[in-house]
């Protein structure tokens, strides 16, 4: 595949935040700032009703100056969980081979959120690090599964769409690659996985070496 950047998810493919997270919690919260909204038309993942309730509505709020309030209260159980996450299977082995490589993590958590998480597994952040820049949870850029965070990334990293690969655990994240016209490999973090014409590796060091791969 020959990849000339990548394209990383944070939660489940490279560290499980999500599984110590109380989105339930967090949907509560929503619930009480909101009291009621309108359900954004996104795709089925294999998350829970609350994960996927949580980062659904700050799709329906887009442009709502409710967004901030939103976020910041999904964002205050996200920081929690940061304590009890859990690195991937593999990513000891990938984190060196990345230094030399443009790759940004392209994620639904806030930018600060994602970044401490990353520092506090030894994965860090800038120049000269494994992760050149993150693209996070902002109201001007359409979350995945829309195409506008790694279109970002691929434009800030200097990478042409089409020479660039995202690995990631979920549909939302294959969506946001296939229409933004970035190649996509699959590592799938559940069971449900993907459909069956998605390349998928089972750990994230087979979807990198398939990446890179002449």
């Amino acid at each position: 595949m020959t990849s000339r950047a990548l394209l990383l998810d944070l939660d489940r493919t490279l560290i499980d935040l999500q599984t110590y997270t109380d989105y339930a919690a967090a949907l509560a919260d929503v619930e009480a700032l909101l009291g009621t909204w309108t359900d954004a038309d996104v795709p089925g993942t294999d998350w829970d009703r609350p994960t996927q309730s949580c980062m659904a509505v700050l799709h329906s709020l887009l442009g709502d100056p409710r967004w901030q309030d939103v976020s910041a209260a999904i964002a205050r159980h996200e920081r929690e969980a940061i304590g009890e996450s859990r690195l991937m299977p593999t990513v000891d082995d990938v984190v060196a081979r990345l230094v030399p490589l443009p790759v940004a993590v392209v994620t639904l958590l806030p930018v600060d959120v994602a970044i401490e998480v990353l520092v506090r597994h030894g994965i860090g952040v800038g120049v000269g690090q494994p992760i050149d820049l993150v693209v996070g949870r902002d109201p001007r850029v359409r979350p995945k599964p829309w195409p506008d965070g790694p279109l970002a990334a691929c434009d800030r990293l200097g990478a042409p769409p089409a020479g660039a690969t995202m690995i990631g655990d979920s549909t939302w994240d294959q969506e946001a690659a296939d229409r933004a016209g970035i190649a996509f490999i699959g590592v799938p973090s559940s069971p449900v996985g993907f459909p069956p014409e998605v390349p998928v590796e089972g750990t994230l060091a087979e979807a990198v070496d398939r990446a890179l791969a002449p």
